[in-house]
């Protein structure tokens, strides 16, 4: 199972440590680009109608608001999972596949590598396969099925360059692992192999891992993309000539600029893959919403694949872990649950794998502890698991007086950004758009120009429509 990729300058969107404030004059109408690093997100400073909603009055102590949720669409395709350990004895496959299956998840995802299964051209090594036996039939066993994430050249097939692949020895992990094949048909060939092997038992196989990150550790090599589709167009016809009933997932990325997939689209990848995978742990949904939006530009309507996401429940002990912000074990069980009912109603959204059942590694993203004591993420994923289509949390709007000023704070689901607008004689007149902190919460402080009486404030998820949100008078 791949592990969170660090969200270093050159990968991360947003640093989730503090609320990060973007301010809008009314009279500017805006426009950036949702990307990862310094690249800001894609925004028009669009006036909204005005809320329909309650409101609340603000006075020298501060008022609490939010309003009913309208009714969503049910997304009843979503397909439920947690990643589970790859390396698996029979007992531990036992262990995880039961720890699952009480959590109601209808799919678990592993990690598999090509170049441990074949380490020598047409010879599949007993030692590697054992325990993807394991897991594949336990699973199989309790009527799930599995996701398998398939990646890592053999060094007979690597095309690293002379002075790497030298250095390569079969069966132990390499750099070499991580160059695509000089032939791509010898990982078809090798998909195929996993196709016959265990057939209506997979439910699909992901072709390669965050083949976008900018280092070479997953995809090494010059043209990242052209190597991709190339895997991709290799892989997608051998599995489905063997079992069309496997979906093959295709993209794999953690990018959310929409770059590496328009160049996918350029090199021909439409046509194959059931699903593009992505891997999106920070501002989940605002990301899932910016690849969407390149899709439609190049009408693809093939479902999102979110195949991790997650939160490591490390605070206070430590601040982050592989970059992403730490947060509680309280933290972590409300974000599955308002994350899962968020993409219960997201009709673009194929699946949520969440990354993961077991801490281990140092990485505290599990619903268990190393030693497998539960988290209370673990009874609030069988909750929601069970019963995906309730609503998120509220979005909580809280304004005072301080120090002259009008002071805005609150709450949000966790996943999106936030929109907090003033209107003042129904025009409006701010426009601040933020991510939460760690804990989904927010405080912004209005502008003094803005006066602190005859005001409307509004605060609503980006990709949910303002009424949505919460609205208080000053």
């Amino acid at each position: 199972m791949a592990a969170p990729t660090p969200r270093t300058a050159a990968n991360r969107r947003f640093d989730l440590h503090r609320p990060q404030i973007f301010r809008v004059p009314q009279n500017v109408v805006r426009a950036c680009v949702l990307a990862l690093g310094s690249i800001a997100l894609v925004v028009a400073a669009v006036a909204w109608p005005a809320s329909a909603g309650a409101n609340a009055t603000v006075s020298k102590h501060h008022h609490e608001h939010h309003v009913k949720k309208p009714k969503l669409k049910r997304n009843k395709s979503l397909l439920l999972g947690i990643n589970i350990p790859s390396g698996a004895s029979e007992a531990e496959a036992a262990t995880a596949i039961s720890a699952a299956k009480a959590i109601h998840s209808r799919v678990v995802r592993i990690e598999l590598r090509w170049a441990a299964l074949e380490p020598v051209q047409g010879e599949i090594a007993p030692d590697a396969l054992a325990p993807l036996e394991n897991i594949v039939n336990t699973a199989a066993a309790n009527g799930l099925r599995v996701i398998t994430l398939v990646q890592g050249t053999p060094c007979w097939a690597s095309s690293a360059p002379a002075a790497i692949e030298s250095a390569c020895v079969p069966g132990a992990e390499s750099q070499a692992n991580a160059w695509p094949p000089s032939n791509d048909a010898t990982f078809g060939t090798f998909l195929a192999k996993l196709a016959a092997q265990y057939r209506s038992k997979l439910d699909a196989i992901e072709v390669w891992n965050e083949p976008d990150y900018a280092g070479e550790n997953y995809l090494a090599g010059p043209n990242k993309a052209e190597a991709y589709a190339g895997l991709l167009k290799a892989a997608y016809p051998a599995v489905k000539a063997v079992d069309p009933e496997i979906s093959v997932l295709g993209g794999a990325f953690v990018g959310s600029n929409g770059i590496f997939l328009r160049d996918l689209y350029a090199d021909g990848i439409k046509g194959y893959y059931d699903a593009l995978a992505v891997h999106f742990y920070t501002d989940t949904l605002a990301s899932l919403r910016a690849i969407h939006e390149v899709q439609k530009q190049y009408h693809d309507t093939k479902p999102l694949w979110l195949t991790e996401v997650g939160w490591p429940s490390c605070y206070p002990a430590e601040k982050t872990q592989k970059e992403q912000s730490c947060v509680t074990p309280k933290v972590q069980a409300e974000n599955v649950v308002n994350m899962t009912r968020t993409l219960a109603h997201t009709s673009y959204v194929g699946a949520e794998v969440l990354y993961k059942l077991t801490d281990a590694g140092g990485e505290d993203f599990g619903a268990l502890t190393a030693t497998g004591a539960q988290k209370p993420s673990f009874t609030a994923i069988a909750g929601v698991f069970a019963s995906p289509f309730g609503n998120p949390s509220p979005v909580i709007l809280r304004v005072r007086h301080k120090h002259g000023k009008l002071i805005a704070s609150g709450s949000a689901p966790v996943g999106d950004l936030v929109e907090l607008e003033v209107f003042k004689h129904g025009k409006r007149e701010y426009l601040s758009i933020f991510g939460l902190t760690r804990f989904n919460t927010y405080s912004a402080t209005l502008p003094a120009a803005l006066g602190t009486k005859g005001l409307k404030i509004r605060i609503h998820q980006e990709g949910m429509a303002p009424r949505s949100g919460a609205t208080a008078h000053a």
